[in-house]
């Protein structure tokens, strides 16, 4: 099917859209709740386990009618069933998107393009299952006949950062036997101190790179893999297959590497990295928390999947959280969204999200590659609270730039310790509440506040804000979370015309670094560079160690 590929500016319901920004979109918030006295209740919506609150938001039901009707017209759910199906929606790349494929149950059936996908996901999740319990049991032996205690997940992007992400949000599930790193970044730092920690005789090294060839990756491998070397007596380059396994679908380049590619995990080229937590790239992740747990992870993705997938746009929490962000960026000119976790456990997910989002929508054409009409692609940012409260919520309340914020709230603790929750929650609460309503100067006036302090005290509030609220932080839940932020990018996309699954802004300057690369270590001209680039060219010559 042809998805939408002109500008959203030119559909019927722009036009109403933009009359509702200047009315609704204008009203204060604390102004919506005296208008409707019901819309705390109207507008909270339940799905997989997380509760939605909209009602902090700066719109309305005719707002959110609108945006449901725009969305028809932008054709989203004929999108979304083409993205189930297998449809090659990737335009750019002629691929199919089925990141949703990588949690579907084993009954399930879906064939796409001759290819049984059910059945192949699933004998990788088992082949992974079988690795990591051996791992987790210490049956799997390093080459001297040591137990791992270490596990090393070496990639970059998605391969990064959804791992990094589960781990740290669902520690308390983890094996504590076991310790995990994460090395990610070229700088050769990154890969030192994580080898400072471990020795390499007790290491599983995973490393995850789809074609093998990531340079990032590949020279934080092979620098791993000297140290190995240099541990194992003789340097027998056999140990190598004992202490590293691959993702990957390279196997020619795994095994050149010296892995046995019988312990090389693969997925597809219809999983993108940002989209690929849930697949062969969290391996590390079922390490850490077990194949059960890992199947409660996708458990929770799925429940979340079905929801968006059969749910009417009236009362479809992903739906309605694209729409809504969509309204704040390209109605309201809210360019900024803040991910404020109050739970320890999700410090990484604000840092997740940027990639997932912001490498999918941050496009200036459209699918037909015509401009696109109007601000997509909202910048995600976050820290989790209270630290947060104490760093940059100044400029969030009495800023003068408007930030939209998503509060994320556990009802609880999985570390119960006397009243930390309790102050916790009332924290997120009450940021939420002021973030919302604001403080006006007749309630600083009323509490007797100094008229000279009365420009500096006021809060204006108005900042649109929505509240998740989830029971506690389980794999189940995290699960449901992060396909829920999948779906709403999907939506966002689809409403702008832009095709969320390719990312050529991130090749060309890729390919920039393999040219300059050369020029460090030699003494050739470098005037076929620009003069800015030749002249820091020269300098790191001049100053390199």
């Amino acid at each position: 099917m042809a998805l939408a590929g002109d500008s959203v500016t030119r559909s019927d319901s722009w036009t109403t859209l933009e009359g509702l920004a200047e009315s609704v979109g204008r009203t204060h918030i604390r102004d919506l709740f005296v208008e409707d006295a019901g819309r705390a209740q109207e507008l909270q919506f339940t799905a997989a386990g997380v509760l939605a609150d909209f009602s902090r938001q700066r719109l309305d039901e005719t707002v959110l009618a609108s945006l449901i009707e725009l969305a028809q017209e932008r054709g989203l759910e004929q999108a979304r069933s083409a993205m189930f199906d297998g449809v090659h929606i990737n335009n750019t790349e002629d691929r199919a998107v089925l990141h949703t494929a990588l949690r579907l149950p084993r009954e399930a059936q879906l064939v796409v393009d001759g290819q049984d996908i059910v059945t192949d996901v699933h004998a990788v999740l088992d082949r992974m299952a079988v690795l990591a319990s051996e791992v987790r049991d210490g049956r799997w032996l390093g080459f001297t006949g040591k137990p791992i205690k270490h596990v090393v997940n070496i990639g970059i992007g998605g391969s990064d950062l959804g791992p990094v992400m589960a781990y740290e949000a669902l520690r308390h599930y983890s094996a504590r036997g076991l310790d995990f790193h994460f090395v990610s970044n070229v700088d050769g730092t990154d890969v030192a101190e994580v080898l400072h920690k471990i020795d390499p005789l007790e290491t599983l090294f995973i490393v995850a790179s789809k074609t093998f060839s990531t340079i990032e990756t590949m020279m934080n491998a092979d620098t791993a893999r000297k140290a190995l070397l240099a541990a194992v007596p003789g340097g027998d380059a056999a140990a190598v297959a004992r202490h590293f396994v691959a993702v990957s679908t390279s196997a020619s380049r795994v095994a050149d590497f010296g892995i046995d590619v019988n312990n090389m995990f693969g997925f597809w080229d219809w999983v993108g990295g940002r989209y690929s937590m849930d697949s062969a790239i969290g391996l590390s992740t079922m390490i850490a928390l077990g194949p059960d747990n890992f199947r409660q992870l996708l458990d929770g993705f799925h429940a979340m999947d079905e929801h968006f997938r059969t749910t009417p746009l009236e009362s479809n929490v992903p739906a309605l959280m694209g729409l809504i962000g969509f309204w704040n960026r390209s109605l309201l000119n809210i360019p900024t969204v803040a991910v404020l976790p109050y739970d320890q456990y999700l410090k990484r997910f604000p840092a997740y999200l940027q990639q997932m989002i912001m490498e999918s929508n941050g496009k200036s054409v459209t699918r037909d590659g015509q401009p696109v009409g109007t601000d997509t692609g909202a910048i995600y940012w976050g820290e989790p609270g209270t630290n947060g409260q104490h760093s940059f919520y100044q400029l969030l309340h009495q800023g003068t730039s408007f930030i939209a914020c998503d509060v994320l709230v556990a009802g609880k603790s999985l570390n119960p310790i006397g009243e930390h929750h309790d102050v916790l929650v009332s924290n997120a609460l009450a940021q939420a509440t002021v973030l919302a309503f604001g403080r006006s100067v007749d309630q600083l006036q009323a509490a007797g506040v100094p008229e000279h302090l009365i420009s500096h005290k006021e809060m204006p509030g108005n900042r649109p804000t929505t509240v998740l609220f989830v029971e506690e932080v389980d794999p189940f839940t995290l699960g449901a979370l992060v396909a829920l932020y999948e779906h709403m990018t999907f939506v966002q996309g689809i409403v702008w015309g832009i095709n969320s699954f390719d990312q050529w802004g991130v090749e060309l300057g890729k390919e920039m670094a393999v040219n300059i690369t050369p020029y460090l270590t030699n003494s050739a001209d470098t005037s076929s560079f620009d003069a800015a680039t030749a002249q820091a060219i020269d300098w790191y010559r001049a100053n390199k160690a």
